[in-house]
């Protein structure tokens, strides 16, 4: 019996280690949205650079999830894990220190390569460490991580400006990263556990056709978006279809590799023959065009709208972030009992949050606004943390182990592209209706949270979908079942 089986004693704390860094990794795309206007004040640079200092990191955290996935699969989650927490840390380092913008744009795409890198190991450690109820609730602290880190990023930024001043705060929201990774990477050459031999061929099969094939789809569909800002999706449109004719190309290349019995970057039959993971990933892809982009509409609004200081609106939203916490963590422990019913309340709950907080934005402006959203904000966060949790359990549920690290980084990919089409469409719906409204900013947040509720009630409907997919599923195993034992009675 291996060490895995056996349920290593250690795996609790190597799960804290492991989520400590990958909530670093997963903060990084939201802390520096509230620093933008210090990191002009204090570097300089236009507003294109500024955008690629966010924009960037989220392309390539995107861009090598599926890869940092496989990689680990391929040559130990251990190994991998330690390469990427340590290079995360040298280019936060490098963040910190760089001395004009477009030093700091390389250093950015460098630390989302980083992250990308990373973040996968969490869930293949999961898949690794974990068996039975205890996977349910260790998906569940992962959940957690990522729906508090994606919250939470703007209070922490707001907080470390507040402390360190306009001018230089902007440096140590990098800076912050290197002693908590540092520390997180002594604990984890300790906690860790080392990987058993795996076959040469193993060691030395990397898909590197499939690398490019999907870097190049994935990159066609996220450069336009994160250019957003920059009128991209007008000046880059072309880039869509051609990413669809490189995902053709990738899909057709890895049944190839498949079929010369070889390894390939992703077994396409992860999305045709795993039960549950296709539309386990399309409900978190959706959730996350709703979820990820009201975070610069709430900024927008409340700093520009409010004249909120950075930490008053990361204050404001700060009731979502507390009820994803706590609701992470107890449905974690009950996604075994409860399944796909746990997704479908959680999607009905924001879905039913983020349309009071509209309505009430719509009817009762004020400049006491964010109290008077802070309750519907709560049971959205409830609500958001019934489903991101519970959503990654029943999603990978059924997938070989072997193929842990690249079934969390497509489902992590499927998120990031996610959080870019919502954050694009909120924020152009967001300032479309700013001046055609005579800059009501109020109407304008209703407008973009309304279309933030559009994509939830959608997620809301492919879970339902997926339940009903589930009980069919479930009774035909049963009528299986008696059928097969049936002459032995």
């Amino acid at each position: 019996m291996t060490l895995t089986q056996q349920q290593d004693p250690r795996r609790w704390k190597a799960l804290a280690v492991t989520l400590t860094a990958g909530f670093m990794g997963l903060l990084d795309v939201s802390i520096v949205n509230v620093a933008l206007p210090s990191i002009q004040k204090g570097i300089g640079g236009d507003a294109g650079t500024a955008q690629w200092v966010v924009s960037g990191y989220a392309l390539t955290f995107g861009l090598v999830l599926v890869s940092g996935g496989r990689l680990g699969d391929a040559l130990g989650r251990r190994r991998m894990f330690l390469i990427a927490l340590a290079a995360f840390v040298a280019m936060s380092a490098f963040a910190g220190a760089a001395p004009t913008g477009e030093v700091l744009v390389v250093a950015r795409l460098l630390q989302g390569c980083a992250a990308g890198l990373l973040t996968p190991q969490n869930t293949g450690l999961i898949q690794d460490l974990f068996r039975g109820a205890e996977r349910g609730k260790a998906f569940g602290a992962f959940g957690s991580v990522v729906g508090i880190s994606t919250a939470v990023g703007p209070v922490l930024g707001g907080l470390i400006l507040a402390v360190f001043g306009e001018e230089q705060g902007w440096r140590w929201v990098f800076y912050v990263n290197v002693p908590i990774g540092a520390f997180a990477f002594v604990l984890a050459l300790r906690l860790l556990p080392r990987a058993e031999g795996r076959p040469a061929r193993l060691r030395s099969e990397i898909d590197f056709v499939g690398v490019l094939l999907l870097g190049l789809a994935v990159l066609g569909v996220l450069l336009p978006l994160v250019e957003s800002e920059e009128d991209g999706v007008r000046r880059l449109w072309w880039l869509f279809p051609v990413a669809a004719v490189f995902g053709f190309a990738f899909v057709r290349w890895e049944r190839r590799v498949v079929r010369h019995e070889r390894t390939p970057l992703m077994d396409v039959r992860l999305f045709t023959e795993t039960p549950g993971y296709t539309p386990g990933a399309l409900i978190g892809a959706v959730y996350f065009c709703g979820f990820a982009g009201i975070w610069l509409v709430f900024a927008m609004f409340f700093q520009q709208g409010l004249g909120y200081t950075p930490l008053e609106s990361g204050l404001a939203v700060t009731p979502f972030a507390v009820g994803a916490a706590v609701s992470a963590a107890v449905a974690g422990r009950l996604v075994a009992r409860w399944g796909r019913r746990l997704t479908v309340t959680g999607l009905s709950l924001v879905a039913l949050g983020l349309g009071v907080v509209a309505l009430l934005a719509w009817l009762a402006p004020g400049q006491d606004l964010g109290l008077v959203v802070a309750l519907p904000l709560l049971v959205a966060g409830i609500g958001g943390g019934m489903v991101i949790s519970p959503n990654t359990t029943l999603t990978l549920e059924c997938v070989p182990t072997r193929m842990a690290g690249v079934a969390g980084g497509a489902l992590q990919t499927g998120q990031r592209i996610g959080t870019a089409i919502g954050t694009a469409v909120l924020a152009s719906v967001f300032r479309a209706v700013l001046p055609a409204s005579g800059n009501d900013f109020p109407a304008a947040l209703a407008v973009s949270l309304l279309c933030a509720a559009g994509f939830v009630l959608f997620a809301l409907g492919l879970g339902i979908a997926e339940l009903r997919a589930r009980r069919a599923r479930a009774s035909n195993d049963q009528l299986l079942s008696a059928t097969t034992a049936a002459p032995y009675e």
